[in-house]
């Protein structure tokens, strides 16, 4: 089975759902909202079409997609309210392309819209909405390592929790004739010898390029990307969710539970790039002007309560955050992990996760690394 056909989240509206295990990623959305407020703040300046063609990579299956559209469609509006541009009066309209894999549950976002509208229409937060005309929401099925949409056709892109995940596994450590050259690990690990680091770091630079590309010929000159993804730091070195999940397949090859084989033959489709690494290939590309990068890190469990103060976070104790972690990576991880280890040990594999990161919690320094950047393509590019 082609990785790309695997690379989706758990769907429908269940226990295990993405749909109901998505608040990590919210939180990140809230993050780097001022930095996708400015960057539309400034297209704004740049171009003022009456219908802004925005694309949204990565949707997933959450709520969070529409929580994004709503989101830009605000910003936006506020940006005509608020602007002196006599020249641009007609109302604004939307139109939103919502793109993840073909194996996507877009169901669970097309059951919404209805409600989406509706919100839209007949609950305005302010004067704002005056300025809107209709939104239309289409899903675009493909993988954004490639075209998705034609020359010169749209305004602005975003993505949040996608560019992690790589086209493929790297080929140097897929196939069942690939050399076993990753033993005992399930990603580009600490233990990972360096051949297997420099073939996942080449598969980014290869991936990220074709996706620079490929946005570079779909949007209008002086269009834009708010981009933000797991990132990577050198000092500290955080430990990461495949190193527990890792962790928790071993002890299940140690018990019998797994063969070795099995494990040893497995590895996740997904790169967190440093900073620099990510710079080289925007500078290499040479189709954007990188306008910003930040870097910040989150808890592991910083979705489970509405910010980072203190007191709000004791109300949850070891063994909650645990099953928070748990359940969150396995919404994103269990379709990967399924057709190659089975159904049958999903649960006991994830109960094993939550335990490990009770133990961790006191321990060690259990936070995720994030980049987030906005770019603006090139004038004649």
């Amino acid at each position: 089975m082609a990785t790309k056909q695997i690379i989706c989240m758990n769907g429908g509206v269940g226990e295990t759902s993405y749909a109901n295990n998505s608040s990590q990623q919210r939180r990140v959305l809230s993050e780097v909202m001022p930095l996708l407020e400015e960057s539309l703040k400034s297209l704004y300046c740049t171009i003022t079409p009456n219908c802004w063609k925005v694309g949204d990579l990565g949707c997933s299956s959450g709520p969070n997609a529409l929580l994004v559209v709503s989101e830009i469609m605000d910003i936006i509006g506020a940006a005509k309210f608020c602007s002196l541009n006599s020249d641009h009066e007609a109302p604004i309209s939307f139109q939103i392309f919502l793109n993840d894999l073909p194996e996507n549950d877009f169901n669970v976002i097309f059951n919404s819209l209805s409600s989406f509208y509706t919100k839209q229409l007949d609950n305005p937060r302010d004067n704002k909405r005056s300025e809107f005309g209709r939104c239309f929401i289409n899903g675009s099925p493909g993988s954004f390592y490639g075209r998705l949409f034609p020359d010169n056709s749209m305004h602005f892109f975003h993505s949040c929790y996608s560019i992690h995940w790589r086209s493929q596994v790297p080929e140097e450590l897929a196939g069942e004739v690939a050399p076993v050259i990753n033993k005992g690990n399930i990603y580009a690990a600490k233990t990972s010898p360096p051949a297997v680091h420099k073939a996942y770091l080449e598969q980014f630079q290869k991936d990220f390029k074709i996706f620079l590309r490929s946005r570079s010929e779909e949007l209008v000159p002086g269009g834009a990307m708010v981009l933000t993804f797991l990132g990577r730091l050198a000092d500290p070195e955080f430990k990461t969710f495949w190193e527990i999940t890792g962790m928790a397949l071993h002890d299940m090859v140690l018990e019998n539970l797994i063969e070795e084989e099995k494990l040893d033959s497995f590895n996740i489709p997904v790169y967190c790039p440093t900073a620099k690494e990510v710079e080289q290939v925007i500078e290499a590309e040479g189709s954007f002007t990188l306008t910003r990068m930040e870097c910040f890190n989150m808890d592991w469990y910083a979705g489970m309560y509405k910010s980072d103060n203190e007191d709000s976070a004791k109300h949850f104790n070891e063994q909650k955050k645990g099953k928070f972690v748990a359940d969150h990576v396995r919404a994103v991880l269990e379709p990967l992990l399924k057709p190659h280890f089975g159904e049958a040990i999903m649960d006991d594999l994830f109960l094993r996760f939550a335990t490990k990161v009770v133990h961790l919690v006191d321990v060690e320094n259990l936070k995720l690394a994030n980049l987030t950047m906005s770019m603006t393509k090139n004038i004649g590019c």
